[in-house]
């Protein structure tokens, strides 16, 4: 486009762990590394250039209490953005928020429509609450209204048991998902609990978000099948809190909750060493503010993840595993600048120096 400016980022171009560049030049809001002729309106950003960072598990229009205003959904948004977060893949919403497809200025999105959940078996005003025979129309309804991912609630505390339980009886659970699939879209569950894990991988899932129920029985399943996870582990930190809030009326809940907890980094570094995908996600917009996506890719280091597979975990892999593309020849240009070498030290992510999207800088 005519109106975009001509940037040149120069010092360390990330495109890969490994592919370092010196520079790259931002044309018409795409990314070249050809130096271009007769520039006019030219502006140089220096320091460590990575491709926008991605939040895998965010929910823009969402607050604690459900859907929130255009107004609120737009700060959410912002937030992400000036923090680095230029993708988002919205894990369920109730809110319509298209309307954001058509702000330059705003992140892009990649929506799972909206929860799927079991009857009184969720948070009041997120889902969809359908009984199991309604499970395949409604995965067909939210595949379609989605962008290629739909999104079940797996497990939910059950008050007849007071303890978590799986939601979804496995056919069908694997009906749901086979739909899902013909459709074109990729399924993801939360899943906090062990037991709905492995009817849920068995029947074809594509991810499970949190996966703090995970074992030594079902890690194997996970990395033979491919099934991601998405940790949350800034989420994961409020069980204590959650788990002391309930425990009066839920003792047995609580324990188990607590039990997630102190096993969370111990899980998810299993996970990693056998070969699962892990991804960045702050489960940010119900009770989790926006913006924590550096917190997210400190705590999977902290979890014993190498520093530059959290970093792919939010930048190169999660953009692969989304099928969005980053610093590539052409493509829209979602960067993000910093001022030292975040393979080196994730903490930098929490200090961009410049934010650029579609090609100009917004932050």
């Amino acid at each position: 486009m005519s109106d975009h400016p001509v940037l040149h980022v120069k010092g360390r171009v990330l495109v890969g762990p490994d592919d370092v560049r010196d520079e790259l030049w931002i044309v018409g809001g795409r990314i070249s590394y050809e130096r271009p002729g007769g520039a006019r309106d030219l502006r140089t950003v220096e320091g460590w250039a990575l491709p926008g960072l991605v939040d895998a598990h965010c929910h823009v229009g969402l607050d604690a209490h459900g859907p929130v205003p255009a107004e609120v959904s737009e700060k959410q948004a912002l937030t992400d953005r000036d923090a680095g977060t230029l993708l988002v893949r919205d894990a369920g919403s109730p809110s319509d928020t298209r309307w954001i497809d058509d702000r330059d200025d705003l992140p892009k999105i990649i929506r799972a429509g909206r929860h799927i959940a079991r009857t009184r078996r969720y948070i009041r005003n997120y889902a969809h609450e359908i009984e199991p025979e309604d499970l395949v129309a409604y995965v067909a309804r939210e595949a379609r209204r989605g962008d290629g991912w739909v999104k079940l609630v797996g497990d939910w505390l059950d008050r007849g048991t007071g303890d978590l339980s799986a939601c979804w009886p496995r056919e069908a659970a694997r009906a749901a998902i086979a739909e899902a699939h013909r459709l074109g879209a990729r399924v993801t569950a939360h899943c906090f609990a062990e037991d709905s894990l492995r009817d849920l991988v068995e029947a074809g899932i594509d991810c499970i978000e949190h996966a703090t129920g995970l074992t030594e029985d079902t890690v194997p399943l996970f990395a033979e099948r491919g099934v991601a996870i998405v940790p949350t582990l800034v989420n994961i930190a409020t069980f204590p809190r959650l788990a002391a809030g309930g425990e009066a009326k839920f003792p047995q809940w609580s324990a188990h909750m607590r039990r997630l907890h102190e096993r969370r980094y111990d899980t998810v570094r299993a996970a990693y060493d056998a070969g699962i995908p892990v991804y960045v996600g702050t489960d940010a917009g119900g009770s989790l503010a926006h913006g924590l996506v550096a917190a997210e890719v400190a705590e999977l280091v902290t979890a014993g993840i190498p520093p530059v597979e959290a970093l792919s975990a939010t930048t190169w892999g999660a953009r692969r595993w989304l099928g969005r593309p980053g610093l590539d020849e052409g493509a829209p240009a979602d960067l993000v600048v910093y001022e030292g070498d975040p393979r080196a030290d994730v903490r930098v992510l929490a200090a961009p120096r410049r934010v650029v999207l579609n090609g100009r800088i917004v932050g």
